[in-house]
């Protein structure tokens, strides 16, 4: 008997040391709350370009990238779904997308860190878009011939994506910018990695 309550014990001790090693691990939630999300401003995206460009650059070409504030709309004060957000930031939608017939391009480009959070941003855009027609712009089981031959043949007018697909559709004549009025970073969301699109190095 003695012996079998000897046993017993550090069984004991053993579940309540993994229990309080559970407890001590981190949510995700907890981390965010710290350091909680901040609509974005120009100056976050004009610094993150000149620091990309400073070291192949010269002082005056990184002088000419700067964009000037009246190219900037109010970022989402993050009380607005992503449908009133963009209604309230081009109020003139609908004109836009009547007149809007030229292949190859779209009126708005959305781009955002991931295929799934492109998703996501298509299906949260229903009360915007209306008919129009939105593209997918992302790898993930997609082929850029098939996104090419898409463009080619029909007029879109939301364009939906990642920064990778975007850059390759652009440099390989795929998708043309002289009809895009409006571009949407995603800012403010991270991932399962608590990485805002901004910082995967890639990006």
């Amino acid at each position: 008997q003695p012996t079998e309550c000897f046993l017993s014990q550090p069984e004991e001790k053993q579940e309540s040391t993994v229990k309080a090693k559970r407890r001590k691990k981190k949510k995700i939630s907890d981390v965010l709350e710290k350091s909680a999300p901040k609509p974005g401003v120009p100056a976050d995206l004009q610094n993150l370009l000149s620091q990309h460009f400073a070291e192949n650059r010269s002082v005056i070409e990184i002088e000419e990238l700067k964009l000037s504030d009246s190219c900037f709309l109010p970022a989402n004060d993050l009380t607005h779904s992503f449908s009133s957000y963009l209604k309230e930031i081009c109020p003139k939608w609908a004109k836009l997308r009547k007149n809007h017939k030229e292949e190859k391009s779209v009126v708005m480009l959305v781009i955002c860190s991931s295929a799934l959070r492109s998703l996501e941003l298509i299906k949260s855009m229903t009360a915007f878009k209306g008919d129009c027609r939105v593209l997918k712009l992302f790898a993930k089981h997609i082929k850029i011939k098939e996104q090419i031959s898409m463009l080619e043949k029909g007029v879109f007018h939301i364009g939906v994506g990642t920064p990778g697909r975007v850059k390759a559709l652009v440099e390989q004549d795929g998708l043309c910018l002289n009809s895009t009025k409006y571009m949407i970073l995603d800012w403010n969301w991270r991932d399962q990695k608590l990485r805002r699109m901004m910082d995967i190095p890639e990006v």
